[in-house]
């Protein structure tokens, strides 16, 4: 083990983190890091023809995106080290990486809540809180006022998350620019896999006061939520995501293929073959596998469109039939992770990967409306 290795795994449980070196950053700007790798997809047309799509090559500097990524730890306390393993640098990768062709990237290591103490607690049946939270918040909002002291430089920004990400970004959009002045810099907050809470019917009011949901792609200092559960399966009643206890409030849902609400054929860009299990799903496939790129796009193969049913707001995702050659059932079949074993979870894992090319045109439209409107200024 070397001393820096060491130093990092002591600051697990010790002392605030140094965002000033460049090693507490899984991603920034100019760098050959895990958001600078190959992003070439493989596409699969509905006839079963297939094609690889190189990733564009074009590199704004003149937005950032600030990333937070989901719950990925393996390490074995309740909160995790400052090593990236597989899980934090293959979602990483997987969510955010291809964010590079509309803004620069910057990705924080934190300390967050591992899955092994998740999952010790969804073992267990109980309702003990898993791990410090307010560590992992720690963190962000270090690395936070670090970027915006050190690399802003007065830019525009988005902020991108999913799941423990989200939730730790709410907090720092509630604390740090909710009805502040920096909020006229923030394009959007994309915060799927937590709830967002609105006031029943409305589209601002409840977890931010003065943050409204994003209505229309050019819309901007507004925010993208979602919580995705396929359409023909009944939620089961304790399903985690997507739902308010809050008497008069509901999670908010905004389909980042269509802000404006109703139906709307998605773009997905799935990991392959993701449904291996664990962290696999973002490793450089296998020699036989029949897809030979990390990613996988298949035009038509998804729908959705935000529905309320009880207490849950929700994009429900409908998988199109008829598919050739079976592998759009493999990716989003009833095998799928969280979908079948753990019903409870929806289409959690796959949040961003359903939209995750209606998202990069949504943040280049919002890049084109700030340019509009500063160039009228």
């Amino acid at each position: 083990m070397t001393m820096l290795t060491m130093m990092l795994a002591a600051a697990a449980t010790t002392g605030a983190v140094d965002y000033s070196r460049d090693d507490t950053w899984l991603c920034r700007p100019g760098r050959n890091d895990v958001c600078a790798g190959d992003l070439s997809m493989t596409r699969i047309d509905p006839d079963g023809s297939s094609h690889i799509v190189r990733a564009p090559q074009a590199r704004p500097a003149d937005i950032d995106c600030f990333y937070v990524y989901p719950t990925a730890s393996l390490d074995p306390g309740d909160n995790s080290d400052l090593i990236p393993g597989d899980g934090e640098k293959g979602l990483t990768t997987a969510q955010f990486a291809p964010f590079r062709s509309v803004c620069r990237t910057f990705a924080p290591l934190y300390r967050q809540v591992t899955l092994t103490a998740l999952r010790k607690v969804l073992v267990a049946g109980t309702q003990k809180r898993a791990g410090d939270f307010d560590l992992a918040y720690g963190d962000v909002v270090a690395a936070w006022r670090n970027y915006l002291k050190r690399n802003n430089g007065g830019r525009p920004f988005v902020l991108v998350g999913h799941s423990q990400g989200s939730m730790l970004l709410k907090r720092l959009v509630a604390e740090e620019i909710d009805g502040k002045p920096i909020q006229r810099r923030m394009l959007s907050a994309i915060l799927p896999g937590t709830a967002i809470l609105v006031p029943l019917g409305k589209g601002v009011g409840g977890s931010f006061k003065s943050v409204p949901l994003c209505l229309t792609a050019s819309q901007t200092g507004c925010v993208v939520t979602w919580a995705s559960y396929r359409a023909d399966t009944p939620l089961v009643e304790k399903a985690l995501f997507g739902r308010s206890d809050e008497a008069g409030m509901e999670a908010g849902c905004t389909n980042p293929a269509r802000l404006e609400g109703g139906a709307a054929v998605l773009d997905p860009i799935l990991g392959f073959p993701w449904w291996k299990g664990g962290y696999a799903l973002y490793a450089t496939p296998k020699t036989g596998w029949p897809v030979k790129t990390r990613f996988v796009q298949m035009p038509g193969l998804l729908s959705g469109e935000c529905v309320t049913a009880g207490a849950f707001n929700y994009l429900a995702i409908k998988v199109a039939p008829g598919r050739r050659g079976g592998i759009a059932d493999t990716v989003v079949g009833t095998g799928s992770v969280g979908d079948a074993a753990f019903p409870d979870w929806g289409f959690h894992v796959i949040d961003m990967a359903v939209v995750e090319g209606d998202l990069l045109r949504l943040v280049a439209s919002e890049r084109t409306a700030w340019r509009r409107r500063t160039t009228r200024r």
